[in-house]
């Protein structure tokens, strides 16, 4: 018959050291030392007094990552179906429909590759040349902030 008390374990208990006892005299911990102490851990990166490998590494290179512009991206499909035609559309009003998240330094670029059938007045930091085609084909606008 199966009873709770009987049953097998499926995962074995750990080996308690340091506890005295049957193990004899210092536990399983050896002698002395930092590991044979309570709080004697080592970190992984210890290479025991040597100059760590992190530190012999050189340091060279150069990372542009810093420095790098960030864009954000909308599409003129998106502001197809949420705007009205003839709407003046900036950067502010994308964060407030929530198109966009608005980063603090993110620049906003309008991409291409929809054949619009509405009028828009738009102002960006960015355009390519398929959106501001598609833009002024349909009798819109398309402005820098720069220019402004």
């Amino acid at each position: 018959m199966l009873r709770l008390n009987k049953l097998t374990k499926l995962v074995k208990s750990r080996k308690r050291v340091g506890r005295g006892g049957s193990r004899g005299g210092t536990s399983g911990k050896g002698h002395k030392g930092q590991t044979a102490r309570t709080s004697g851990t080592i970190p992984a990166r210890f290479e025991g007094g040597q100059m760590p490998l992190t530190r012999r590494m050189p340091k060279i290179g150069f990372t542009n990552a810093a420095f790098k512009t960030e864009y954000e991206i909308v599409g003129l499909k998106i502001l197809e179906s949420k705007f009205d035609n003839g709407s003046a559309i900036n950067k502010d009003m994308l964060i407030e429909y929530g198109i966009i998240k608005g980063k603090r330094n993110a620049l906003l670029k309008i991409l291409g590759g929809f054949a619009l059938s509405k009028k828009f007045d738009i102002v960006a930091d960015a355009f390519t040349k398929s959106a501001t085609e598609a833009i002024k084909s349909v009798g819109g606008s398309s402005r820098l902030t720069k220019e402004i």
